[in-house]
């Protein structure tokens, strides 16, 4: 009989033993990664080169690029390409870094009369899959 009372006790320690350990609170991370989203780029130009053929006078053409969504917290880069539509031939292409939300750019090299595609892409400096691109046609006059 005393050995019957040895195992059921030690029987009954094992399963409660078991019983705690298993109903134990996990531990939260100490540090939690916070994934944070950035807000998709949103942004303008100025002056607007609407659905049509832009027309430039002279050379060279300013504009100003706005950025009208939350600007992500690295900044932004801009690239600027101009190709002649003839033939895909780059005739102008800029690279800009910035961190404020309005910025400018010249476009130069403009030939008279020559039909151009432009392209301006900005992407996040901390999250290369956040980018926006907007493209539009131009001639010189």
């Amino acid at each position: 009989m005393k050995k019957m009372c040895s195992f059921l006790i030690g029987s009954l320690l094992i399963g409660m033993t078991s019983w705690m350990v298993g109903c134990s609170k996990e531990s939260a991370p100490e540090n939690p990664t916070v994934n944070t989203k950035e807000e998709a780029i949103v942004f303008s130009i100025s002056p607007d080169p609407g659905a049509t053929v832009f027309s430039v006078i002279g050379a060279s053409q300013d504009f100003t690029i706005t950025i009208s969504s939350k600007l992500p917290t690295q900044g932004v880069t801009a690239k600027v390409t101009v190709t002649r539509e003839l033939d895909g031939v780059v005739v102008f292409s800029q690279n800009l870094s910035t961190s404020f939300s309005s910025f400018n750019s010249s476009i130069q090299n403009l030939q008279n009369g020559v039909l151009c595609n432009a392209s301006i892409k900005l992407t996040s400096k901390s999250d290369s899959t956040n980018s926006s691109s907007k493209s539009f046609k131009l001639a010189r006059k």
